[in-house]
């Protein structure tokens, strides 16, 4: 019996919501070499998604330069997020994940905009695709203790702002709406609050500033408060086996960054 798209997807993401907590529970409680393959497991459904999405316009003829490419924020997170998981000692790609996993597609998945109902496979698409960048960003900061780097908010924001400019572009030059830049998505976001076309654009950006910073904030709150170590630093260096040179790099950061203060 096929179920509705609001129930089939909410009880998606409870079930997601599920699997990432006890993910994150058993990497941290028990943390080994099998803690990488975790990694690379989720890496592999990331990327299957994300050849899914262009591959399966193309062998059902809807492809459209408007519409089928991967330029929005949350396709380039999904292949970041693959990335981060397969390789995490490259802290940027983590660090990119967290925050645009957390600040943006967290918040794609609480407001959806899903056309395709429960079972079509553009359902599914979705579903996996959002759901996994936002594991995949716990599991990586929460599951295996990586913490972003001094300086990641100002990188971080970088890095989007430049991005949403070239897609901006791209968008006049091809009459398309990527990361809804030329409009508010249908079924009504956080942007539908923000203002009316292109003001929204600013606020968003400064919306998403101020999330980069509340993301920020627990991993380097001793700045704030005059505290020495930073809570994510946990017993010198990362538990996870799989992980342990990143740990050592992260630890090489923290003492440079005390030396050099």
């Amino acid at each position: 019996m096929n179920v509705s798209t609001p129930v089939a997807y909410w009880i998606a993401v409870a079930i997601g919501a599920v699997i990432c907590v006890g993910l994150c529970t058993v990497c941290r409680r028990w943390p080994g070499p099998w803690v990488g393959w975790a990694g690379r497991a989720i890496s592999v459904v990331l990327i299957a998604d994300a050849v899914l999405f262009v591959s399966v316009p193309l062998g059902d003829g809807r492809w459209s330069v408007q519409t089928s490419l991967p330029l929005a924020l949350c396709d380039v997170a999904l292949i970041v997020a693959a990335i981060a998981c397969w390789w995490p000692q490259w802290l940027l790609a983590v660090e990119l994940t967290y925050f645009w996993g957390l600040a943006g597609t967290l918040q794609a998945v609480v407001t959806p905009d899903l056309s395709a109902g429960f079972p079509r496979l553009e359902f599914f698409e979705f579903v996996v695709g959002h759901l996994g960048i936002v594991i995949a960003a716990l599991f990586l900061v929460v599951g295996l203790r990586l913490r972003p780097r001094r300086g990641s908010v100002k990188r971080v924001f970088a890095i989007t702002a430049a991005y949403t400019a070239f897609v901006g572009w791209f968008d006049w030059l091809t009459d398309s709406n990527y990361m809804y830049l030329g409009a508010v998505p249908r079924h009504g976001s956080l942007l539908s609050v923000l203002g009316p076309w292109p003001w929204y654009i600013l606020s968003a950006a400064g919306v998403a500033f101020v999330l980069l910073l509340i993301l920020d904030a627990p991993f380097h709150r001793h700045k704030l408060f005059g505290l020495d170590q930073p809570w994510s630093r946990v017993g010198g260096r990362s538990r996870s086996g799989a992980n342990r040179g990143t740990g050592e790099e992260i630890n090489a950061d923290d003492k440079s960054e005390s030396d050099n203060a």
